[in-house]
């Protein structure tokens, strides 16, 4: 039973991390860079929650303005932040993305303080009675949202004209261009899509524990990007896979008294593992460089 409670409350987590390597995997597979940014960009949809649930008391308005605002976010640190270093180095593109996290937790910090703020009115109590033991009504949301989001996003990728173009900036950047491709509408669209996840997730994050402080996103940020890498970055189903099994091997670790001090050191322990066996990740595939 308690196995059953822990693996249940692990595909939630684990639900919740696979939303945000959506973000991260999708950026990967079709801008080529990694957007150490977007752990804060769940922060500033969390605050902007709290904004609008200030403003107009309804979790649905909050939510709605939250994912609207985080879109515009992300086309916003795409276009000035990313775009001008379309084709530098590597190493500019990760202190850029630095940056602009620590701009962002600045500028949070200027505008609502350190204090962490409780915007208790997202939280959702309650539990659904299985049998002899209680599922939370939030961890049934994450799951229901989880598998919504996936299958959507699976969707839009593979049947409509946008995603087939994504899949295309995808494999060959250049190539889709000449093909009359808006390469840098797709990559606008793929960062707006990725900061929408993001905004979702923070929800699933505050519905649970709604307590919301300027590092909301940074250990969910680092342990989704682990979830990515494991999966194989720059696959979304890599993305969903590497997620649920990170979340359900962190809840596992959890149930288990000797383990759970050092829960983080297993995640990242299976990360290393999974790198030693497979270093492009589960599901993902080796590409080799053309010079």
């Amino acid at each position: 039973m308690k196995f059953l409670i822990a693996l249940i409350n692990g595909l939630s987590a684990g639900g919740t991390y696979a939303i945000i390597a959506l973000g991260y995997t999708m950026v990967y597979g079709i801008a080529k860079m990694l957007n150490f940014a977007h752990g804060d960009v769940i922060m500033a949809g969390g605050y902007m929650m709290f904004v609008t649930l200030t403003l107009l008391g309804h979790p649905l308005w909050a939510v709605a303005a939250a994912v609207v605002f985080c879109v515009v976010l992300g086309i916003v640190i795409e276009r000035f932040a990313y775009r001008p270093l379309r084709g530098a180095s590597p190493l500019a593109v990760l202190i850029t993305a630095i940056g602009v996290s620590s701009l962002l937790q600045s500028l949070a910090q200027i505008l609502f303080g350190s204090a962490t703020k409780m915007p208790v009115k997202l939280q959702i109590s309650g539990a659904f009675k299985i049998g002899s033991f209680d599922i939370a009504y939030s961890t049934l949301i994450t799951l229901a949202v989880t598998v919504v989001v996936m299958a959507v996003l699976t969707l839009f990728v593979n049947y409509s004209k946008t995603g087939r173009a994504m899949i295309a900036v995808s494999e060959d950047r250049d190539a889709a261009l000449l093909m009359g491709i808006n390469t840098n509408a797709i990559i606008t669209i793929t960062f707006a899509i990725g900061s929408a996840l993001a905004a979702i997730a923070g929800y699933l994050m505050l519905c649970k524990a709604p307590s919301l402080s300027t590092t909301l996103g940074a250990m969910p940020g680092i342990k989704a990007f682990t979830a990515a890498v494991i999966g194989g970055i720059g696959s979304i189903p890599g993305a969903m896979v590497g997620g649920i099994l990170l979340g359900v091997i962190e809840s596992l670790s959890y149930s288990v008294p000797a383990l759970a001090p050092y829960t983080d050191a297993v995640e990242f322990a299976i990360l290393i593992i999974v790198l030693l066996v497979k270093p492009s990740g589960i599901l993902g595939k080796m590409r080799r460089e053309k010079v």
